[in-house]
């Protein structure tokens, strides 16, 4: 489906009306937002596409993951594909009990004063998400078989 597609079938739950007088754009506007980009047709560049734009420029997912945050979800990308290079199973379930034992860690030394603070909230929020997103990534490549790209999920995905 294309952006200027799914902001039409979003707005059939209200009305473009409320969409432009919300977002404070003319009526106008939003109606260019449900039709293809000026490239290909009348419309104009609709917030989806600029967000995906920006998004590519940066390469960073946490724009995307920000974004699903707000919708109370969370961004998991695929994991790489490709031929097998080696069972890399064991590093990789490795990965996931440090991933969750670096969670209990925040939890208990947030937790340690009896009182968690919020940054310390946002620590939490992070480790977890982490894991929630390698644990997925995971969780495919084992459903597909494709071992030998665990390690490059592992690179990827580990926190800083």
């Amino acid at each position: 489906m294309e952006s200027h597609e799914v902001i039409s079938k979003a707005v059939e739950k209200t009305s473009f009306k409320e969409v432009a007088a919300q977002m404070g754009v003319s009526l106008s506007l939003a109606y260019k937002w449900s039709q293809p980009d000026e490239q290909q047709g009348s419309g104009t560049s609709n917030p989806l596409d600029r967000v995906r734009q920006l998004y590519e420029i940066t390469q960073d997912p946490q724009l995307i993951q920000w974004l699903c945050h707000k919708a109370n979800g969370v961004f998991v990308q695929n994991p790489t594909t490709g031929g097998p290079r080696g069972m890399e199973l064991m590093p990789a379930t490795q990965e996931i009990v440090q991933q969750f034992a670096d969670l209990l860690t925040a939890i208990s030394h947030a937790a340690s004063d009896n009182h968690i603070n919020a940054k310390e909230a946002e620590h939490i929020r992070s480790v977890w998400d982490e894991l929630k997103r390698f644990t997925e990534g995971f969780v495919r490549l084992c459903e597909k078989g494709d071992f030998g790209h665990l390690a490059d999920e592992i690179k990827t995905h580990r926190p800083k």
